[in-house]
């Protein structure tokens, strides 16, 4: 442990560890530092950072250069940490945290399967810098991109580095980004607008929302860079309402920007104008899709348009416009920086870099992760993701947010790259990444997301409209006990039939949840529509609960945990359900420790 220089205490101020008040734990840090006898030599300083990633972990706090990481932090833990490890270079044990894979608790966040098989290139500086800072981005090495690029390339040279670099689009369609700036470059008529989305409405995502809060100068640099290189002058951030965070730290890095000269006018004494303004969406979905996302900052109701001309040609005001998310502008100042051929090595031949996901559900280890294109699923789920919570068994992963597919267990090696998971009916989307274990009903999961698809929907077009409609009320029947087989061949004919005539990509990709479940999980669907059984318990009129009493040792847990008193006996003695009182919560098997609570009608292998 260091016990010389300059120390900086990083605490993690991202939404998850804000919620368990890191902030009071970052003001009391600074109060107890300021009162503490720290040697003069040893100058410490407090910063409040973005999101260090390990949400399940939170409050995070890190101590450098001495390497130090220290999890699930309280306001009443500040005391020890200042004596201990600030004054007397001693770790507080019973902060570090326990790796499993080594069965004790570690000190650095490198020796964490977690942190260790991740590589941050969008993330490079989020958890690393205090996001008010303008000096902190520019000393990790901020905007030197942009000014090699005003002073040393042409726009054509920037816009070859990014095609060379094989940077796709990481909002969803990972579409060619280099590609689509020449497009827009070639467009001889103006003005020409940049736009960042940063709308992110998927369930469980929060990948772009920690940029913008962690990082907001990096997105700027990067849509600066793209200005220039397509001929823009003027530019747009468009953030979702509720991002109260993310729109703050992003105003205030604009006015930092302007003031130190990275936007405005003659930028870093180039004679190039650009500057950017923030425009906050209402919430809709929907706004996630460029067009109607463009149609949202000209005032107009969030609606998409057929795409007959693309918004490189005709976008915002008719005007050739570039639109890419967040993470994207995100790793255009590192491609710039360290190369076209430095950032296409990392990755697979058709899906280059990394990419940012938020791994949520039913994993050990949620929060937000950065891994290379290619890595499996088994790897970000059960080595970076530390596996599923409780020793339950894995059973889907479902990728791409609500309009994304869920890919089974017997796929759990597959490579997450855009062309793997296409293949395999899902998608990148923006990195929304749900893990489900054994006690997720697939039929309910695609009623979920169809829940929320349907409401979403703007309505502007008959098939997605009335299509969602439809395949949700089948859904609901089959939920409810009133499911037919031929419901099946009813839900894949309009699944199919949205894909084809919907008018945006909502409607394209929102039968994804239903097709795939079907695909992968139809004995599901046969056992809610045959045996009228939930094999999962989870839709309750299709579940029955009862005791074995060959398994039941008579401990009274269940009986102890039956919110409704539906569990009758004595300990000692084999106890039963009352199913007439019973309301289906599965609070019984969840105590269970000897497998003696079963579903009525299901299957051996759904234990």
């Amino acid at each position: 442990m260091s016990k010389h220089g300059n120390r900086t205490i990083l605490v993690c101020c991202g939404p998850g560890c804000l919620s368990n008040h890191s902030m009071d734990v970052y003001e009391e840090l600074k109060a107890r530092i300021s009162q503490a006898k720290i040697k003069a030599e040893v100058k410490t300083e407090v910063k409040a950072t973005g999101c260090h990633g390990l949400c399940e972990k939170g409050p995070l706090v890190r101590i450098e250069p001495d390497d130090i990481f220290y999890t699930g932090v309280k306001v009443s833990d500040v005391p020890e940490i200042v004596e201990k490890t600030l004054l007397n270079h001693q770790v507080v044990e019973k902060l570090l945290y326990h790796e499993p894979s080594v069965g004790r608790k570690v000190i650095s966040p490198k020796q964490t399967r977690f942190y260790k098989k991740q590589m941050k290139l969008a993330l490079r500086n989020v958890g690393e810098i205090d996001p008010s800072s303008i000096e902190d981005y520019i000393h990790r090495g901020g905007y030197k991109a942009l000014g090699r690029v005003l002073s040393e390339l042409s726009p054509d040279e920037v816009i070859t580095e990014i095609e060379k670099s094989g940077l796709r689009g990481r909002g969803g369609a990972g579409f060619p980004t280099g590609w689509k700036w020449r497009q827009c470059a070639r467009m001889q008529y103006y003005p020409k607008y940049v736009i960042c989305n940063g709308d992110e409405g998927d369930p469980g995502a929060f990948m772009d929302r920690c940029i913008m809060e962690g990082d907001p100068h990096s997105v700027i640099e990067g849509m600066v860079i793209g200005a220039y290189a397509v001929g823009s002058h003027e530019g747009f951030i468009y953030i979702r309402d509720e991002y109260f965070l993310a729109i703050r730290n992003m105003s205030h890095a604009i006015e930092q920007a302007r003031d130190k000269g990275f936007l405005g006018k003659n930028i870093l004494g180039s004679n190039f104008d650009f500057d950017v303004q923030i425009v906050r969406g209402g919430g809709a979905f929907v706004c996630g899709e460029s067009t109607a996302l463009m149609a949202s900052i000209e005032g107009k109701v969030g609606e998409p348009r057929a795409k007959y001309i693309r918004s490189v040609e005709r976008g915002l005001w008719g005007k050739p416009t570039v639109l890419n998310n967040v993470e994207t502008w995100a790793n255009v100042p590192v491609i710039m920086d360290r190369g076209a051929e430095w950032f296409s090595s990392i990755g697979t031949e058709n899906s280059k870099g990394t990419k940012v996901f938020s791994l949520v559900g039913k994993v050990q280890n949620t929060g937000l992760i950065e891994v290379p294109m290619g890595m499996t699923l088994r790897e970000i789920i059960f080595d970076i993701g530390g596996g599923i919570a409780g020793g339950r068994k894995f059973k889907a992963v479902q990728t791409g947010g609500p309009s994304g597919g869920c890919i089974p267990e017997s796929l759990i090696d597959l490579p997450v790259d855009f062309d793997s998971l296409n293949n395999a009916g899902s998608m990148m989307g923006s990195g929304g990444m749900i893990v489900m274990d054994d006690r997720t009903c697939m039929v309910d999961v695609a009623r979920f997301y169809l829940t929320f698809l349907s409401e979403e929907s703007c309505g502007k077009c008959v098939p997605c409209r009335e299509g969602i409609r439809r395949m949700l009320e089948i859904l609901n029947e089959i939920c409810e006990g009133r499911g037919q087989p031929d419901d099946l061949d009813t839900l894949a004919e309009l699944g199919e039939m949205l894909k084809e005539a919907s008018l945006c990509g909502l409607g394209k990709s929102a039968p994804n949840p239903v097709l795939t479940t079907l695909r992968y999980f139809k004995d599901e669907y046969l056992a809610h529509v045959n045996e009228k059984t939930c094999p999962a318990g989870v839709c309750k009129n299709l579940t029955v609960y009862y005791i074995d009493e060959s398994q039941c040792k008579g401990c009274g847990l269940c009986q102890k945990n039956c919110p409704s008193h539906a569990v009758e006996g004595q300990r000692g003695q084999p106890f039963a359900i009352d199913e007439t009182k019973c309301i289906k919560c599965g609070s019984c098997m969840d105590v269970c420790r000897f497998g003696a609570v079963r579903i009525r009608g299901r299957d051996k292998s759904w234990k």
